[in-house]
């Protein structure tokens, strides 16, 4: 069984059930089963094949959804992107990833004319329709190549030829930032994906009945499966929200009767300091889910005295499909901790030799199950640094309780999470020394009070003139917004150890008083 076969089964047991709302209007579950064979058979009829890779570029809607699972049904391997990316940003994925064809919106459509020149491969872009005039900004890349969506799912036939999938074929391949700089691929198989949604709707007791708010944004790989593949393959129905905010959330949930939120510590604090809101925007919520990052357990405690209703923390990471533990439903949680085992997969933390650690040490979190990926796309060394065993190291330090609960004490990656987005230093870096003025710099991750950290970054210049402002724009030209640094501090020199190691500890510890 893979995703895309139990939209079928569904569609089939519960066909005027509704499969998902956006902007007022429910579409059933037969509707949309019709609306995914026919992008399929569209796709086919393009001349994509089995394993062809089709990026997907776009916000959350039904489009995303549709394109999704229609291309899964067609056997291509979809590759999620971040649609706020630059034009550069988006250059190497779809170059690194091998790229044949995208799916985006006609507000983006100038991202991609801007880097034809390097998409060479690409044969279609299918654009979703949203009132934007395409051609103001469409050259002869796009002129030649644009493919309507709504025109595909018109002209595609609801009965085609479905390729037959395996359950170790490429589903998936997630694109998530590395300490080189470089964004590595984690290859997602159908069986990781599907067996991760059904083990988190078990944990979790999702069923039919519930209604499930998608705010997170769709490409990242948490809203992928709590809110909706999680939903979708038990027959519940998602609330899609297109753009995250507390009021579109409370409306959402109250004109609907939502029972489930998934969101990320930043929007927990976003709707607990909302003016005016109070218990009965969320008084149909059964359940909130937090993940992306670690929340502050007076955040947590805050939130669930205001809104009444438990928020379960748990921990993932897109190599994991990505959930590995949940704090449980049916006895106690404890807040601060990541949770338990969810069913099928196993947490354990190791020494730096791979031995497991008693109760209350500290070491590395290592996971094991069949939510685990295949590995890195095109990056051998890389996936079996990272992979040993079968079992996937998370680079998380971690230590377990004697009830067997985890809590993250610390990660060993630099790793910023800005708003339940991952920023890794180096990528930063590498914008910043492209500067011709800059001669050395250093980010780091600073705690914020609206998106949880900040990006920080320290520069040594040469030159007296050049300015927070200079730096700062230099980087909102090549970085999506949450990488930019939000404070520059300008240094002599950067401190170092005896092996010319930057001493980031050193720094956090030197802005920290500035920040607080």
């Amino acid at each position: 069984m893979n995703l895309s076969d139990q939209i079928s089964v569904t569609a089939q047991q519960h066909p005027e059930k509704t499969a998902y709302i956006f902007e007022g209007k429910d579409t059933t579950y037969q509707q949309l089963e019709s609306s995914i064979s026919r992008f399929a058979d569209s796709l086919q009829q393009m001349g994509y094949q089995k394993g062809d890779h089709l990026a997907l570029a776009v916000g959350n809607s039904p489009y995303f959804i549709i394109g999704m699972y229609g291309a899964l049904r067609a056997g291509i391997t979809v590759i999620p992107i971040n649609p706020i990316y630059t034009p550069d940003e988006m250059a190497y994925i779809l170059q690194d990833g091998d790229v044949k064809g995208i799916i985006t919106m006609d507000v983006l459509a100038a991202k991609f004319e801007a880097i034809s020149d390097v998409l060479t491969d690409v044969r279609h872009v299918i654009i979703a329709e949203t009132g934007e005039a395409v051609s103001q900004s469409a050259g002869d890349f796009l002129l030649k190549r644009m493919k309507p969506f709504a025109k595909m799912i018109e002209e595609g036939s609801s009965v085609f030829s479905r390729p037959q999938l395996k359950e170790n074929d490429t589903a998936l391949v997630l694109y998530t930032s590395g300490t080189t700089g470089k964004p590595k691929g984690a290859m997602l198989t159908h069986k990781n994906l599907y067996s991760n949604a059904k083990d988190v709707a078990d944990y979790l007791e999702m069923d039919g009945k519930d209604k499930v708010i998608a705010a997170l944004p769709m490409f990242h790989v948490f809203c992928l499966t709590v809110a909706l593949n999680a939903p979708l393959m038990n027959g519940g129905s998602v609330l899609i929200v297109p753009k995250f905010s507390p009021e579109a959330v409370f409306k959402i949930a109250r004109k609907h009767g939502a029972t489930v939120f998934a969101g990320v510590p930043t929007m927990y604090n976003y709707l607990l300091q909302t003016p005016g809101s109070h218990k009965e925007d969320f008084q149909t919520i059964r359940l909130c889910i937090s993940g992306g990052a670690a929340m502050p357990v007076a955040l947590l405690k805050n939130f669930e005295q205001k809104f009444q209703v438990m928020v379960s923390e748990g921990y993932g990471l897109s190599e994991a499909s990505p959930v590995t533990c949940f704090n449980p439903l049916d006895r106690e949680r404890k807040p601060g901790s990541i949770g338990t085992n969810i069913k099928n997969v196993v947490n354990k933390v190791v020494d730096e030799f791979g031995e497991e650690l008693p109760a209350g040490e500290v070491g590395e979190l290592v996971v094991k199950g069949p939510n685990v990926m295949a590995g890195y796309y095109k990056m051998p060394e890389e996936t079996e640094a990272i992979l040993k065993d079968g079992w996937l190291y998370t680079g998380d330090m971690a230590r377990m309780d004697e009830d067997g609960y985890f809590y993250i004490v610390d990660r060993r990656k630099d790793m910023i999470i800005v708003g339940g987005y991952n920023v890794y230093p180096r990528e930063v870096e590498e914008v910043l020394y492209e500067h011709p003025e800059i001669a050395e710099v250093a980010v780091v991750g600073m705690p914020d009070r609206d998106t949880g950290e900040a990006v920080i970054c320290f520069v040594v210049s040469e030159n007296p003139s050049l300015s927070e402002e200079d730096v700062i724009s230099f980087c909102q030209e090549r970085l999506a917004k949450y990488k930019v640094p939000v404070a520059l501090e300008f240094l002599a020199e950067l401190p170092k150890n005896t092996t010319g190691k930057i001493l980031r500890k050193q720094l956090r510890e030197q802005v920290a008083p500035s920040r607080q």
